[in-house]
């Protein structure tokens, strides 16, 4: 019998957990404990602190539904979903566009629409064109790629917030063509605040942050024989395109509707934005997130 203090304890529970038959699992917990450990030693935390903890995330958990994942929100503004993210672009066979987070908000099973077709249902704002064209990294063109894009409407709210049935809307599932060519109608977004009235909200709070998201257009395009392309573009005009609380905005993801005169929806300003493909590899997913009905399913 080994009296145990703070040190010491940390060695105790890696030797217990050295029977882990799983490389990856054992390689995972052994560094989860080892911070951790140091994380509360660093602090000095408290047994009301440790608890007060316990009890936030145990509300986060129950803050998650089929239309809401705070989970994922809470790596978010935390940076975490930023960290795991470029560390799986530094994974890449090659590197195509920027890759950005996926989000909370995403939802499969999105209409598929033909070529032009607006993914909005109603509107106030100015109508806009986005297009582009989708190659690998050479700039052949990848036709029949499956374009999934979703955005908020023009008061800031995705479908799951602005209705109450959680129809979708906002949302729609575009086919390249023999060129590589996609193009849609949508809505100028509204960039807007990330969930404020549960656990995390209340945490962005008390840190003072401001808890917008820029506004932004999110892109998911999968093609056979390329890797997933998790992105976003984000309008450069935005008030908090420098402070965007996920940390999810790249240079390159920089975007405004202006005039394109090669536009193919005339007589509306547009968004122009070519993406390429990076070449597949394993089988491991770029989505830095998932749709929060599935996960809900998963975990039952």
């Amino acid at each position: 019998m080994i009296d145990l203090d703070e040190n010491t304890v940390t060695d105790a529970t890696l030797a217990q957990m050295a029977t882990t038959s799983d490389p990856r699992l054992k390689e995972i917990m052994d560094a989860a404990v080892r911070h951790l450990h140091a994380f509360a030693r660093e602090v000095n935390l408290t047994p009301a602190e440790w608890l007060q903890g316990i009890a936030v995330l145990t509300e986060v958990g129950k803050a998650c539904t089929e239309v809401r994942q705070e989970f994922i929100l809470l790596s978010d503004v935390l940076g975490l979903s930023a960290v795991v993210n470029a560390l799986h672009d530094k994974k890449a066979q090659e590197l195509g566009t920027q890759s950005s987070l996926l989000g909370p908000f995403f939802r499969e099973g999105a209409p598929e629409l033909p070529l032009g077709a607006n993914i909005v249902s109603s509107f106030k704002a100015e109508e806009i064109a986005m297009y582009g064209q989708v190659t690998d990294n050479n700039g052949k063109p990848i036709p029949n790629a499956l374009v999934q894009v979703w955005q908020t409407n023009d008061e800031g709210w995705y479908d799951v917030q602005a209705h109450e049935d959680a129809s979708m809307d906002m949302r729609g599932n575009f086919r390249t063509d023999a060129d590589g060519r996609y193009y849609f109608r949508t809505v100028r977004p509204l960039g807007y605040s990330i969930p404020m009235d549960g656990p995390v909200g209340r945490l962005v709070k008390l840190q003072g942050r401001h808890g917008m998201r820029p506004s932004h257009v999110h892109v998911l395009i999968t093609a056979d024989g390329y890797r997933e392309l998790v992105s976003a573009l984000y309008f450069g005009d935005d008030d908090h395109i420098g402070s965007d609380t996920v940390f999810g905005v790249s240079a390159s993801l920089v975007v405004e509707a202006k005039d394109n005169a090669d536009c193919p929806i005339p007589g509306l300003r547009s968004v122009r934005y070519d993406f390429r493909m990076p070449a597949a590899s394993a089988t491991d997913t770029g989505r830095v997130g998932a749709d929060p009905a599935a996960m809900m399913k998963a975990a039952e």
